[in-house]
């Protein structure tokens, strides 16, 4: 199977803490991207959202668009407020050639949990989980009809966290509700990524690819730090640069016959990480796992 590598200008500059890299230039993540060896990149808070003007850009690069994250609120909303409201974003997506949207449900206060102990965020009861999958799946067909498959995000500090929830989810939802798989977020909710994927192989689509510091982890959970604070303490790091076995979770990956993106996410203080050091580390580590683990991998120079 082929997959291409991509990655997330997190990397250079955080969106959600802007003095993380806020001052970077779209040029700058870009043209690094690319000398990284990347074939793609995810959207970013400094891309212009206009098909007709990213595109070009895009192109001077030679990178293409793996997707774009969205900040979700359909638990709060309608499938058709959230559909309209959604819309510009996948238009955009879809324009430039992007399979799925990077879909995370941030209803009920995630952008302040992220900043709030890591036992203090939203959670479903039992009993909502059936009508809200149905409603996730109504939406997603929807996406589906109009270009642009679902690529659920589990997330700290949302109503999809854990491994326990995410199960839930997959048994709640249809099979247009894809699964972005991401090791950081499982491991930092303390979940297992390896039995996480067995049980969902699937139903994944997108892959963020997160090594994990166990030291910060392991502090983060003992002492209910906030995801922000274990972020800006290294929690992340890009492959190859702390202690997940990437080439285990993508050999069966690549034996079911994943054929999507996988993309280096990796937020860091770009002050304490450079970003293009890091760069081209979690390149040449995501490259050799994935050949390990048994997939073939378009290169820039295949494009």
């Amino acid at each position: 199977m082929t997959v291409r590598i991509g990655i997330n200008p997190i990397t250079w500059s955080n969106d959600d803490v802007p003095a993380l890299g806020g001052d970077t230039p779209l040029e700058t993540c870009l043209s690094e991207t690319a000398l990284a060896g990347y074939r793609g990149t995810e959207l970013g808070g400094k891309f212009p959202r206009d098909s007709a003007v990213l595109g070009p850009i895009l192109g001077a690069h030679g990178l293409e668009l793996v997707s774009g994250w969205y900040d979700g609120r359909i638990f709060d909303h309608t499938v058709e407020e959230e559909f309209n409201a959604i819309r510009p974003h996948l238009t955009l997506l879809r324009d430039l050639g992007a399979d799925h949207v990077v879909y995370a449900d941030t209803s009920r206060g995630r952008h302040d949990s992220i900043f709030a102990p890591i036992s203090q965020r939203p959670r479903l009861t039992s009993g909502q989980w059936p009508t809200y999958g149905e409603k996730l799946t109504r939406l997603a067909d929807r996406m589906a009809r109009f270009g642009v498959g679902m690529a659920f995000h589990h997330h700290m500090g949302t109503i999809v966290e854990t491994d326990e929830e995410v199960d839930r989810l997959m048994a709640a939802t249809d099979r247009s509700v894809g699964l972005l798989f991401d090791t950081g977020h499982c491991l930092f909710s303390g979940g297992d990524p390896a039995a996480l994927l067995a049980r969902h192989l699937e139903r994944v689509v997108h892959f963020h690819c997160k090594d994990v510091r166990r030291a910060v982890l392991d502090r983060a959970r003992r002492e209910d730090m906030s995801f922000m604070a274990a972020v800006m303490e290294g929690i992340f790091t890009v492959p190859g640069d702390g202690s997940v076995d990437f080439p285990a979770l993508l050999k069966p990956l690549a034996t079911h016959g994943y054929q999507g993106w996988l993309v280096v996410e990796a937020e860091q203080d770009p002050a304490r990480a450079h970003p293009l050091t890091y760069a081209r580390k979690g390149y040449a580590s995501l490259l050799a796992a994935a050949r390990q683990g048994g997939f073939e991998v378009a290169t820039r120079d295949m494009a």
